[in-house]
C-alpha cells in the first residue's frame, strides 16, 4: 500500500522541523576536585559582659538565647560597702565645708585688721594659707565622693555589643568579683570555620569558593538534587598558624543567622585539579537501572555518571578520549 500524498507531506514536515542532533567529541579536561568536609558555625567574635566591681548580683535581665542590643543592661551588681562609704564621705565633706567657711571668716577678719594696721602681714599670710588648704581639702573630698559614685554606676553591667546570649554562668544573689563573666554573647554575624589537614594549606586562599550543603543533608541526600541543594560561600581568612596539624579558615556565607553556634554542616572545598571526562547532562539517559549515552555510530555506551556541575555530568567510566557523543 502506497502512502497517500497527505501522509507523505506530514512526514516531510515532521522531519524538516526536527532539530538536528549535536555531536560532541569526548576529551579529558581538568576539573576542580571537591572534597566533602564538616565546618562549624561560629560567631565572628564572642563578646563577654563582665562585672567591673565586686558585689552581689541584685538583678539579672538576660537568659540563654536572648537577642540583646548593644549597651543593653545585662545585670546590676550592688556593693553595700559603697553606700556606707558614700555616707561617710558626705559627713567628711560637711565637716570640711564648715572648716572652709570658718577659714573664710578668719581671713576676712585678719584682712580687715591688717587694713587698719592692727594685724601683721604674717598673720594675713597664715590666714590666706589656711583658707587655701581648706578649699583644696574640700575639693579633694568631693572628688573622692565622685569616685565612689562612679563605682556605684559601674555596678550596672552593659552588653558590649549586639548579639545572642550564649551562656549566663551566674544567678541573682550570687557574689561576683571584679572581672568575672556575667554573660557570653555571640555577635549577630556568623561564619563557618573549617579545619583541614595541613596539606591543604598551600592550595587554600582567601577568596576561594566553598560550597555549603543544605542544612542536615549528607552526601547521599545531595545526590540527584543538583546545584539547588548547595550554596556558595567565600573564604574570608586563612589563619597563618597550623594548629595540631590542621589549617584553620573562615568562610563567609549568607543565611547562617538561624543556625546554632557550634552546629556542624557539610561543606565542599576544592583540593586541586584532576583530569575528567564531562558531557552535557542531556546526553545521559537512564533505562532499566543503567545509564547510557548514544554514540555517533548509533550504538549505546553504558556509563557510570558522577557529579553534575553547571549542566555538565562527569563520566567515571564507559567513555574514552575521541568518542563522539550525540546529544538530543
Amino acid at each position: 500500500m502506497r502512502p497517500t500524498p497527505l501522509i507523505a507531506g506530514l512526514a516531510c514536515t515532521l522531519f524538516a522541523s526536527a532539530a538536528p542532533a549535536a555531536e560532541i567529541v569526548v576529551k579529558s579536561a581538568p576539573v576542580e576536585d571537591w572534597k566533602a568536609v564538616f565546618a562549624t558555625v561560629e560567631p565572628v567574635r564572642q563578646l563577654v559582659a563582665r562585672a567591673r566591681i565586686g558585689g552581689t548580683i541584685e538583678t539579672l535581665n538576660v537568659k540563654e538565647g536572648d537577642e540583646i542590643a548593644a549597651g543593653a543592661e545585662v545585670a546590676t551588681v550592688v556593693d553595700e560597702k559603697l553606700l556606707l562609704q558614700t555616707k561617710a564621705s558626705d559627713q567628711r565633706i560637711r565637716s570640711q565645708a564648715a572648716q572652709r567657711d570658718q577659714a573664710k571668716v578668719d581671713f576676712a577678719r585678719i584682712e580687715e585688721l591688717k587694713r587698719r594696721g592692727v594685724s601683721s602681714q604674717t598673720q594675713l599670710d597664715q590666714a590666706r594659707t589656711a583658707l587655701d588648704v581648706a578649699e583644696r581639702t574640700l575639693a579633694a573630698m568631693q572628688a573622692e565622693r565622685s569616685v565612689i559614685e562612679q563605682q556605684m554606676k559601674e555596678g550596672v553591667v552593659h552588653s558590649p555589643g549586639a548579639g545572642r546570649v550564649l551562656t549566663v554562668p551566674v544567678s541573682e544573689g550570687r557574689v561576683v568579683l571584679p572581672g568575672e563573666t556575667i554573660a557570653t554573647l555571640a555577635e549577630d554575624r556568623y561564619i563557618l570555620r573549617l579545619r583541614l589537614p595541613e596539606r591543604h594549606a598551600q592550595i587554600m586562599h582567601a577568596g576561594d569558593a566553598v560550597r555549603i550543603g543544605a542544612r542536615g543533608l549528607g552526601s547521599d541526600d545531595l545526590k540527584g538534587k543538583g546545584e539547588e541543594a548547595l550554596r556558595t560561600g567565600r573564604v574570608r581568612l586563612v589563619y597563618p598558624e597550623i594548629q595540631t596539624g590542621l589549617v584553620v579558615a573562615d568562610v563567609d556565607v549568607e543565611g547562617l543567622g538561624n543556625y546554632f553556634v557550634g552546629e556542624r554542616t557539610r561543606v565542599y572545598v576544592t583540593t586541586g585539579q584532576r583530569s575528567a571526562i564531562v558531557v552535557p547532562a542531556s546526553a545521559v539517559y537512564a533505562r532499566a537501572g543503567a545509564h547510557f549515552v548514544r554514540l555517533k555510530d548509533g550504538t549505546e555506551a553504558v556509563v557510570q555518571p558522577g557529579e553534575t556541575r553547571d549542566g555538565q555530568v562527569e563520566i567515571l567510566s564507559g567513555l574514552k578520549d575521541g568518542d563522539v557523543v550525540v546529544t538530543p
